[in-house]
């Protein structure tokens, strides 16, 4: 059956992926059309096709083990100079998803893998393209803010193309979110 490049990831929802994805792509950032706006727990990965089962099965226990919680975004960051990339930085949440992409990759499971840097979730508004429009996009979003109650993840595949499509949602143990995730303080609406 061959490889296929999969990725686990939290979607940004409405109207915030879209209005994201809009700037990214604004800043000249070619990919940023075939990229939903996310936050990633398992980077592009090359596996083998006949493993997508295990894998969903994985991901289910993954996703029933975890609860919904509160997700915030505010302001830019930078892996520069060591990677090109700006993103808007998560300020509530990151412990678990911390966690949850611990989960995903653990040595026991399907997808177990190391990562080249430390792991850091962000959403990525600008990814190599020039320094002029990089600091555009730090400087441009630096005020920033979204949030949105977190109730579970995606596994996605990257197509020959080079756009990324989901290939199914998996939905936390729990459906009771915290009460402080309904609301947040100077987000946009999340209706």
């Amino acid at each position: 059956m061959g490889t296929v490049t999969i990725g686990v990831s939290i979607a940004v929802p409405e109207p915030h992926g879209s209005l994201l994805q809009e700037r990214r792509a604004g800043f000249g950032d070619a990919a940023a059309h075939g990229i939903p706006t996310h936050v990633t727990l398992l980077p592009p990965t090359e596996v083998d096709s006949a493993l997508l089962p295990a894998i969903e099965a994985h991901l289910v226990e993954v996703a029933s083990a975890g609860r919904p919680f509160p997700m915030r975004l505010s302001g830019t960051g930078t892996f520069r100079p060591l990677s090109p990339v700006v993103f808007v930085q998560v300020v509530e949440g990151a412990e678990a998803c911390t966690w949850l992409q611990k989960q995903v990759r653990d040595a026991s499971g399907p997808v177990a893998r190391e990562l080249l840097f430390p792991y850091h979730p962000h959403v990525t508004v600008a990814h190599g393209i020039d320094e002029e429009s990089m600091d555009r996009a730090f400087e441009e979003l630096a005020d920033y803010e979204a949030g949105w109650p977190c109730t579970g993840f995606a596994l996605y595949e990257q197509g020959a193309d080079g756009v990324w499509r989901k290939l199914r949602d998996f939905a936390f143990g729990s459906s009771v979110v915290p009460p402080q995730a309904g609301h947040v303080r100077g987000s946009l609406p999340t209706s």
